[in-house]
């Protein structure tokens, strides 16, 4: 009987022994969950240009040192790879400037005396993998409802003048007279000096630069210049005369290959982008003829601001752009309108934009300007890199 029982006893064992075992290896041998999917990469272009422009009007972001990292870190959640920094602009620049010192008295806007905002968005920029291109926003603007600003008050000479005699005011902004050897060299001067002691990708002119309003050319210098070139004949008083126009686009036009050229000697690899009105707006209004500085390679990129406030306008303005875009080696990347003044575009029609510029063949874009983009930074963060 305890024979018996002992043996009983054991097949038990053994055969709980053997149901463990047995369950254990089914339990090692379960599949393994499958891992979680991948999450869709951004499907734009990695060498195209996604820009920002960064300006002093209505920002906070150069203020100080703790606002420029914050700012560069916005840029880099956005997808944002260049940033626009404005370098001068109301007569002022942000950096410490022996041209404007030389000329004005005044070595750098006032708020940032003891610190150089454009050193520090460098450093800050490039730690992050990001480029950034010195901006000179006013161009050959003087100044806004200033009557020239402390320029023309050092250099009455300089001012831009119609044909009343008139300082040329459009827009609010104050003009200086383009066409002046002693202008052009001045802002030269401010390209070289930008280009020769930061270490900078690129530097850009805009709807200021090179341009004039084309209600300008009636100064003393002006006039002799067109009559020797006319058989005596004085300019017409028509500022939109053809002529007339394409006479003075053309002075601009040669500034343009001259300021090309000065930059690239500095150093061969700083890119030269100027962002124009749209064409032929551009030339009736500001004497600005972009196809020309594109089809003759005075630029590395050019940055038509094709700034709507609906999808359907802007679509006529981006095709009219393209139909005068011949030379597609230069890149041209859209200017797009984010924000300005109380407006801010919606996620929508910034995907919409976005997508018409994928769809005309366009990889990149320059945003306008820094604080829509941190203000739609969730739509720049979800959406803004799957649009193709």
């Amino acid at each position: 009987m305890k024979k018996s029982m002992r043996t009983t006893l054991l097949q038990t064992t053994f055969f709980l022994g053997l149901l463990f075992t047995v369950y254990s290896c089914k339990k090692n041998t379960a599949p393994t969950p499958p891992a979680p999917p991948t999450p869709p990469g951004p499907v734009w272009d990695p060498n195209a240009m996604r820009g920002v422009w960064l300006t002093t009007t209505a920002s906070t972001a150069l203020d100080n040192n703790d606002n420029i990292q914050a700012t560069v870190a916005n840029c880099k959640r956005a997808g944002i790879n260049t940033i626009f920094v404005v370098v001068y602009n109301n007569a002022r620049t942000i950096y410490p400037s022996e041209v404007m010192q030389k000329l004005t008295g005044n070595r750098q806007l006032e708020k940032f005396a003891g610190r150089d905002p454009l050193k520090e968005l460098i450093t800050a920029a490039k730690a992050a993998g990001l480029k950034v291109h010195a901006w000179f926003e006013y161009g050959f603007s003087s100044s806004y409802s200033a009557q020239g600003g402390s320029i023309i008050a050092a250099k009455p000479k300089w001012a831009a003048l119609d044909q009343n005699r008139a300082l040329v005011v459009k827009n609010g902004f104050d003009w200086l007279n383009a066409f002046d050897p002693e202008v052009q060299q001045f802002l030269i001067d401010l390209f070289k000096e930008v280009a020769s002691n930061y270490d900078i990708d690129g530097v850009q002119g805009d709807d200021r630069l090179p341009a004039l309003p084309s209600t300008a050319g009636y100064d003393d210098y002006t006039v002799s210049e067109y009559k020797k070139e006319n058989n005596n004949a004085f300019p017409t008083t028509n500022t939109k005369d053809p002529a007339w126009v394409t006479w003075r686009a053309k002075r601009l036009n040669a500034f343009m290959k001259r300021l090309y050229n000065e930059v690239k000697s500095i150093r061969s690899s700083i890119q030269v982008t100027m962002s124009p009105s749209p064409y032929p707006w551009s030339l009736e209004e500001y004497l600005q003829d972009w196809p020309t500085w594109v089809d003759s390679g005075w630029v590395d990129a050019v940055i038509p601001q094709c700034y709507r406030y609906d999808i359907s306008a802007y679509n006529a303005t981006l095709l009219q752009q393209k139909s005068y875009y011949k030379s597609t080696r230069i890149p041209l990347y859209p200017g797009v309108l984010v924000k300005s003044g109380t407006y801010l575009a919606t996620a929508g029609y910034l995907g919409q934009m976005i997508q018409a510029n994928r769809n005309a063949g366009f990889k990149g874009e320059v945003f306008f300007f820094y604080e829509g983009v941190k203000d739609a930074l969730p739509w720049f963060e979800g959406q803004y890199p799957f649009i193709k």
